[in-house]
């Protein structure tokens, strides 16, 4: 099997999946008990008027039809439309999804740039003090509620410390935004030169931005140790410092490389992570993102754009899978595509 054969598979698998997803999706959310044609017309509304929306909706259809009807949309690209803030979801998402994804990015640069080089230090001084902080943090991460830390983050830090501005949105409520070019504020505000943009919204970003961090920053430091201390074990290693090599030598151009592989694998899955599961951080900051979105839509029971959001959140890790697969096959030539 070569290259564009095996790449060709993965694709039609990542197809399937993504099939498989967006019908359990559908049944799943024709189940939920609820009329959604009595939430959109409320409770005065008459049978004529009920009978009128069911039919603008398609609910009047057999489940199959529906089914066919919807599979059809999405190939359109249409997620359908949210009644609560009357516009087609994927419109809402693409003006939202810029805010999730400098959100998503921030907290990526904190779990890579903290957790990748103390699980790499923990392992190569395993047992000693830094190792011991780095299993309390780990510990700590993976089992710190979110939302219990960014309250806790908030209080001290703006409530009683004053260091950062209060938590509502990408940037203070004196300010304009900046003239949209990417939607992320901290992006366009370098791009357009307008600083004090640049400096409001970087300050609001960086608490949610490490709130979000802290689970994924656990996770990969505790990744990157036990795959470093298992590489530090191999021959190769032994027969490099046999040679006279230099320690950081060894490390990080013998040992982490080869490390890095379950290392790439479980970045491309907590970014994904990320990506998806910014629900409660974007809440708890009032942060404009997809997250916030659909807890908006969840409170106004508006079922299409939690679907729509469920649908793009299993399209982001089918294609951040495919993507890392891919990277695999670079990264270390041992893997043979068959």
């Amino acid at each position: 099997m070569n290259i564009y054969t095996w790449l060709t598979y993965r694709f039609l698998r990542t197809v399937f999946v993504l099939w498989g997803a967006v019908t359990l999706i559908f049944f799943v959310f024709r189940i939920v008990p609820g009329d959604p044609a009595r939430i959109v017309a409320g409770v005065q509304a008459t049978p004529e008027q009920l009978a009128a929306i069911r039919a603008t909706m398609g609910l009047n259809k057999p489940l199959y039809d529906q089914y066919f009807i919807y599979i059809g949309q999405l190939l359109q690209g249409n997620l359908g439309f949210s009644w609560h803030t009357d516009q087609p979801v994927i419109s809402d998402l693409i003006s939202r999804f810029p805010a999730t994804v400098e959100l998503a990015v921030t907290a990526m640069l904190i779990t890579v740039i903290v957790g990748i080089p103390l699980g790499v230090y923990s392992a190569t001084r395993k047992g000693g003090v830094v190792d011991q902080i780095g299993r309390v943090i780990s510990t700590l991460g993976i089992g710190m509620p979110l939302f219990w830390l960014g309250l806790l983050l908030s209080f001290f830090f703006y409530f009683k410390l004053h260091i950062f501005p209060p938590p509502l949105g990408q940037i203070s409520i004196s300010l304009n935004p900046p003239k949209t070019i990417t939607g992320s504020y901290v992006v366009d505000s370098l791009l357009t030169f307008n600083w004090p943009d640049l400096s409001s919204s970087i300050k609001l970003l960086i608490l949610p931005g490490f709130t979000l961090a802290v689970g994924s920053m656990a996770i990969l430091l505790r990744m990157t140790r036990a795959s470093m201390l298992e590489v530090m074990q191999s021959d190769y290693i032994m027969t490099a410092r046999s040679k006279g090599l230099p320690e950081r030598t060894v490390i990080w151009k013998h040992a982490f490389r080869n490390a890095l592989l379950p290392i790439t694998t479980i970045v491309g899955l907590l970014f994904a992570y990320l990506l998806g599961g910014a629900v409660m951080v974007e809440t708890i900051f009032s942060w404009p993102g997809i997250g916030k979105y659909v807890v908006d839509s969840v409170g106004a029971v508006d079922y299409a754009p939690v679907e729509g959001f469920v649908i793009v959140a299993a399209l982001t890790f089918s294609v951040i899978n495919l993507a890392v697969d891919v990277i695999y096959v670079f990264l270390d030539p041992r893997i043979k595509v068959s």
